[in-house]
Protein backbone atom coordinates (compact mmCIF):
# COMPACT_ATOMS: atom_id res chain seq x y z
CA UNK A 1 0.00 0.00 0.00
CA UNK A 2 1.30 3.49 -0.84
CA UNK A 3 2.24 5.90 1.95
CA UNK A 4 -0.40 8.44 0.86
CA UNK A 5 -3.10 5.75 0.94
CA UNK A 6 -2.03 4.73 4.45
CA UNK A 7 -2.01 8.36 5.59
CA UNK A 8 -5.49 8.87 4.13
CA UNK A 9 -6.80 5.78 5.89
CA UNK A 10 -5.23 6.88 9.19
CA UNK A 11 -6.75 10.37 8.85
CA UNK A 12 -10.17 8.87 8.04
CA UNK A 13 -9.90 6.59 11.09
CA UNK A 14 -8.96 9.58 13.30
CA UNK A 15 -11.92 11.56 11.90
CA UNK A 16 -14.30 8.67 12.56
CA UNK A 17 -12.85 8.30 16.06
CA UNK A 18 -13.62 11.97 16.78
CA UNK A 19 -17.21 11.50 15.60
CA UNK A 20 -17.59 8.34 17.69
CA UNK A 21 -16.15 10.03 20.78
CA UNK A 22 -18.60 12.90 20.28
CA UNK A 23 -21.46 10.44 19.84
CA UNK A 24 -20.50 8.90 23.21
CA UNK A 25 -20.63 12.33 24.89
CA UNK A 26 -16.90 13.24 24.97
CA UNK A 27 -16.95 17.07 24.77
CA UNK A 28 -13.21 17.12 24.07
CA UNK A 29 -13.91 15.60 20.66
CA UNK A 30 -15.95 18.63 19.61
CA UNK A 31 -13.36 20.96 21.16
CA UNK A 32 -10.72 19.28 18.99
CA UNK A 33 -12.83 19.76 15.86
CA UNK A 34 -13.39 23.39 16.80
CA UNK A 35 -9.69 24.00 17.44
CA UNK A 36 -8.80 22.43 14.08
CA UNK A 37 -11.35 24.16 11.89
CA UNK A 38 -12.60 27.38 13.52
CA UNK A 39 -10.12 29.58 11.65
CA UNK A 40 -10.92 27.89 8.35
CA UNK A 41 -14.68 28.32 8.84
CA UNK A 42 -14.35 31.97 9.90
CA UNK A 43 -12.12 32.71 6.91
CA UNK A 44 -14.62 31.10 4.53
CA UNK A 45 -17.53 32.97 6.12
CA UNK A 46 -15.66 36.29 6.02
CA UNK A 47 -14.77 35.89 2.37
CA UNK A 48 -18.29 34.94 1.38
CA UNK A 49 -20.21 37.30 3.68
CA UNK A 50 -17.85 40.25 3.50
CA UNK A 51 -18.50 41.43 7.05
CA UNK A 52 -16.57 40.40 10.20
CA UNK A 53 -19.67 40.47 12.43
CA UNK A 54 -21.68 38.43 9.93
CA UNK A 55 -18.76 35.99 9.60
CA UNK A 56 -18.57 35.58 13.39
CA UNK A 57 -22.31 34.88 13.55
CA UNK A 58 -22.05 32.41 10.67
CA UNK A 59 -19.11 30.66 12.35
CA UNK A 60 -21.16 30.21 15.52
CA UNK A 61 -24.09 28.85 13.52
CA UNK A 62 -21.80 26.46 11.63
CA UNK A 63 -20.27 25.07 14.81
CA UNK A 64 -23.68 24.74 16.44
CA UNK A 65 -24.70 22.59 13.45
CA UNK A 66 -21.45 20.64 13.65
CA UNK A 67 -22.01 20.03 17.37
CA UNK A 68 -25.52 18.76 16.69
CA UNK A 69 -24.54 16.55 13.74
CA UNK A 70 -20.94 15.45 14.34
CA UNK A 71 -22.21 12.10 15.52
CA UNK A 72 -23.70 11.50 12.07
CA UNK A 73 -20.35 11.90 10.29
CA UNK A 74 -19.68 8.58 8.51
CA UNK A 75 -16.33 9.22 6.83
CA UNK A 76 -17.49 9.28 3.20
CA UNK A 77 -15.25 12.35 2.89
CA UNK A 78 -12.58 13.81 5.13
CA UNK A 79 -13.77 15.63 8.22
CA UNK A 80 -12.27 18.82 6.76
CA UNK A 81 -14.41 18.46 3.63
CA UNK A 82 -17.48 17.71 5.76
CA UNK A 83 -16.86 20.83 7.89
CA UNK A 84 -16.39 22.91 4.71
CA UNK A 85 -19.71 21.50 3.42
CA UNK A 86 -21.55 22.44 6.61
CA UNK A 87 -19.98 25.90 6.48
CA UNK A 88 -20.73 26.43 2.82
CA UNK A 89 -24.35 25.30 3.24
CA UNK A 90 -24.85 27.62 6.22
CA UNK A 91 -23.32 30.55 4.31
CA UNK A 92 -25.52 29.82 1.30
CA UNK A 93 -28.61 29.62 3.45
CA UNK A 94 -27.95 32.89 5.25
CA UNK A 95 -26.43 34.82 2.34
CA UNK A 96 -29.32 33.82 0.12
CA UNK A 97 -31.44 36.08 2.34
CA UNK A 98 -28.92 38.93 2.77
CA UNK A 99 -26.56 40.34 0.13
CA UNK A 100 -23.35 41.87 1.53
CA UNK A 101 -22.31 45.32 0.30
CA UNK A 102 -18.55 44.85 0.47
CA UNK A 103 -15.88 42.32 1.24
CA UNK A 104 -13.32 43.77 3.68
CA UNK A 105 -9.94 42.10 3.61
CA UNK A 106 -8.36 41.30 6.99
CA UNK A 107 -5.57 39.25 8.47
CA UNK A 108 -6.57 35.63 8.39
CA UNK A 109 -7.88 34.47 11.74
CA UNK A 110 -8.05 37.98 13.20
CA UNK A 111 -11.69 38.85 13.71
CA UNK A 112 -12.31 42.27 12.18
CA UNK A 113 -8.61 43.09 12.15
CA UNK A 114 -7.05 45.36 9.60
CA UNK A 115 -3.91 44.08 7.88
CA UNK A 116 -0.78 45.27 9.60
CA UNK A 117 1.23 47.87 7.70
CA UNK A 118 4.34 46.64 5.93
CA UNK A 119 7.32 48.55 7.39
CA UNK A 120 9.03 48.34 3.98
CA UNK A 121 6.26 50.39 2.35
CA UNK A 122 5.84 54.11 2.44
CA UNK A 123 2.54 55.87 3.17
CA UNK A 124 1.68 56.23 -0.52
CA UNK A 125 2.31 52.54 -1.17
CA UNK A 126 0.21 51.60 1.90
CA UNK A 127 -2.66 53.80 0.70
CA UNK A 128 -2.55 52.25 -2.78
CA UNK A 129 -2.50 48.73 -1.32
CA UNK A 130 -5.44 49.53 0.98
CA UNK A 131 -7.42 50.98 -1.95
CA UNK A 132 -6.63 47.95 -4.09
CA UNK A 133 -7.72 45.60 -1.29
CA UNK A 134 -10.97 47.50 -0.87
CA UNK A 135 -11.65 47.43 -4.63
CA UNK A 136 -10.89 43.70 -4.86
CA UNK A 137 -13.19 43.04 -1.90
CA UNK A 138 -16.00 45.05 -3.47
CA UNK A 139 -15.53 43.29 -6.81
CA UNK A 140 -15.55 39.88 -5.14
CA UNK A 141 -18.75 40.77 -3.26
CA UNK A 142 -20.35 41.82 -6.58
CA UNK A 143 -19.89 38.36 -8.12
CA UNK A 144 -22.86 35.99 -8.23
CA UNK A 145 -22.67 33.67 -5.21
CA UNK A 146 -21.82 30.55 -7.27
CA UNK A 147 -18.83 32.30 -8.88
CA UNK A 148 -17.76 33.91 -5.59
CA UNK A 149 -17.85 30.51 -3.84
CA UNK A 150 -15.76 28.88 -6.56
CA UNK A 151 -13.16 31.68 -6.67
CA UNK A 152 -12.92 31.90 -2.87
CA UNK A 153 -12.59 28.14 -2.43
CA UNK A 154 -9.95 27.85 -5.17
CA UNK A 155 -7.95 31.07 -5.04
CA UNK A 156 -8.27 32.08 -1.40
CA UNK A 157 -8.84 28.78 0.43
CA UNK A 158 -6.57 26.75 -1.87
CA UNK A 159 -8.88 23.78 -2.44
CA UNK A 160 -8.48 21.54 -5.47
CA UNK A 161 -11.05 21.34 -8.27
CA UNK A 162 -12.25 17.86 -7.23
CA UNK A 163 -12.64 18.93 -3.60
CA UNK A 164 -14.64 22.00 -4.64
CA UNK A 165 -16.82 19.86 -6.91
CA UNK A 166 -17.60 17.54 -3.99
CA UNK A 167 -18.36 20.50 -1.72
CA UNK A 168 -20.70 22.35 -4.03
CA UNK A 169 -22.21 19.23 -5.60
CA UNK A 170 -21.43 19.92 -9.24
CA UNK A 171 -19.14 18.27 -11.81
CA UNK A 172 -15.47 19.32 -11.95
CA UNK A 173 -16.07 20.92 -15.36
CA UNK A 174 -18.71 23.17 -13.84
CA UNK A 175 -16.27 24.17 -11.09
CA UNK A 176 -13.63 25.04 -13.69
CA UNK A 177 -16.19 27.07 -15.64
CA UNK A 178 -17.38 28.96 -12.55
CA UNK A 179 -13.81 29.78 -11.55
CA UNK A 180 -12.94 30.95 -15.06
CA UNK A 181 -16.10 33.05 -15.35
CA UNK A 182 -15.66 34.44 -11.84
CA UNK A 183 -12.07 35.44 -12.54
CA UNK A 184 -13.11 36.98 -15.86
CA UNK A 185 -15.83 39.02 -14.15
CA UNK A 186 -13.37 40.10 -11.46
CA UNK A 187 -10.93 41.31 -14.12
CA UNK A 188 -13.74 43.26 -15.77
CA UNK A 189 -14.85 44.81 -12.49
CA UNK A 190 -11.32 45.72 -11.50
CA UNK A 191 -10.17 47.12 -14.81
CA UNK A 192 -6.57 48.27 -14.31
CA UNK A 193 -5.93 46.88 -10.78
CA UNK A 194 -2.82 44.76 -10.64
Amino acid sequence: MEASTLEGAAARDADLDLAERHRRGDDRAFEEVYARYAGMVYSLALRLAGDPDEAADLTQEVFLRIYRHLGTFRGRSSLKTWVYQVGLNQCRSRLGRVRPDTQPLAEEGAEGARPLPDPGRGPESEALAADTGRRVGEALAALPLAFREAVVLRDLEGLGYEEIAALVGVPVGTVRSRIARGREQLRGLLGGVR
